[in-house]
């Protein structure tokens, strides 16, 4: 029996999955069962890497919705609208859709997922997040017994390249933001990757499955990069630590428990970690959780090879159900998503961590003693104070701290800042 499905978008990834579709030679014998019946571009006059007749090619997106012969909807514009609008219509007329639109299911899972499951469709969106690195099926599937308690990832190829290149090559990031552009790492507005946006957007997916609720995408804490600097990295390679922009996913204690922490930010990771060998522009998510323990998954988070082969998997879970149980069977509860109410998020002050801050001061007798006696005044214990050297007249004194409450450690900060010898706070970075 063959399976027609309707492309959206060609560009990067869609062409990459119309490869994978239209030369099955040597891949699971399932792919000769799927043919792309109708393929919706923007325009038909931009030059393509692959060949389709002229009857299959429109710009009408709806039309391929709309097509009664199409069964699974394959969803690559990206972007947010015309894609929800489209993805909501082809569940309203009862078509699976597979998507690769993190933002999308980031922003708008709950609505796309609750009319799925009344349509008694699916949506499978394993490109989403991690490009070719399998991470949302086992989340719902392999790890399903195991109480998740932390999910754990580099999911952003562009700022792992960046502060690897920074690492190695002592580097500031302007210099090589500009080298990953020319390169194509970065696009010509980089904010959803140096910002962090994009990795939010993973985070808020990964925890929905592992933590069994729905997550407003709003309430995702995000700092991104731009504030690193080459000394900065410096001092974390003196101190045994390296520089990664970490999306992080932790469930509090409690057999029932949903409240989460939530955040994407700049961290500064043992050596010894194993996300901290992660470099260059690969992904990588280390999952724990009970009894399991831990488990990382390792990849090439982006591209058009790896992305689409996580589309193509997709398509064949929903064509393997089609051809062996039929249609109009009940859906698989362990494909599709079914989350019946909110986490709650832990405001990003209650957070217990460890923090890097670099401070420059007037070189005046006590200063350490100042900032030693001004964290002990809000509960913020010390690990170690180093005073680095001198930059210019002033001094440069390096913190790291134990395991503190994260508004603690600002309201010792805003005091702090108004103590005379202080001149400046450069850097404050979270440790993992």
């Amino acid at each position: 029996m063959t399976v027609k499905i309707g492309l959206l978008g060609l560009g990067t990834v869609g062409t990459g999955t119309a490869q994978i579709l239209l030369n099955p030679t040597g891949r699971n014998p399932l792919l000769k069962e799927i043919k792309i019946s109708k393929v919706g571009v923007r325009s038909l006059d931009k030059p393509r890497q692959v060949e389709f007749p002229p009857e299959v090619m429109t710009t009408d997106l709806e039309a391929v919705i709309s097509d009664p012969e199409i069964e699974i909807v394959v969803e690559l514009l990206g972007g947010l609208e015309p894609a929800r609008s489209l993805i909501l219509k082809a569940i309203a007329q009862k078509k699976h859709v597979v998507t690769a639109n993190k933002a999308v299911i980031a922003r708008y899972g709950d609505e796309i997922y609750e009319a799925a499951n009344q349509s008694g469709v699916y949506v499978l969106l394993e490109a989403a997040v991690g490009g070719g690195i399998p991470i949302i099926k086992p989340l719902k599937q392999s790890l399903g017994a195991n109480r998740i308690t932390s999910i754990i990832g580099i999911v952003n190829g562009t700022t792992n390249y960046i502060l690897t290149k920074m690492t190695t090559a002592g580097a500031d990031f302007n210099d090589v933001l500009t080298e990953a552009q020319q390169l194509g790492y970065a696009e010509a507005d980089p904010t959803a990757d140096v910002d962090g946006l994009d990795a939010a957007d993973k985070i808020a997916i990964l925890a929905s499955l592992g933590f069994a609720g729905r997550v407003k995408r709003e309430d995702v804490y995000c700092e991104g990069i731009r504030q690193i600097t080459a000394t900065d990295i410096t001092y974390a390679e003196q101190l045994g630590f390296v520089i990664k922009l970490l999306a992080i996913a932790k469930g509090t204690e409690g057999e029932n428990s949903q409240q989460l922490q939530l955040r994407v930010h700049p961290t500064l990771v043992s050596k010894d970690h194993p996300l901290a060998n992660i470099n260059g522009v690969y992904n990588s998510v280390l999952v724990e959780g009970n009894p399991l323990g831990q488990v990382m998954f390792f990849g090439p988070g982006a591209g058009a090879g790896p992305t689409a082969s996580a589309v193509v998997s997709d398509i064949m879970n929903i064509v393997a159900i089609l051809q062996s149980s039929g249609e109009n069977q009940g859906l698989d509860p362990l494909l599709s998503c079914i989350h019946q109410h909110f986490c709650q998020i832990t405001p990003i002050e209650a957070v217990e961590t460890r923090f890097y801050a670099r401070f420059l001061t007037k070189d005046v007798p006590g200063v350490i003693g100042y900032l030693g006696t001004t964290f002990g005044n809000h509960h913020v214990s010390l690990e170690s104070v180093v005073q680095t050297g001198f930059r210019g007249e002033l001094a440069e004194i390096v913190v790291v701290t134990h395991d503190v409450c994260e508004g603690n450690f600002r309201q010792a900060l805003e005091e702090i800042r108004n103590l005379e010898a202080i001149d400046s706070i450069p850097s404050i970075i979270r440790v993992l």
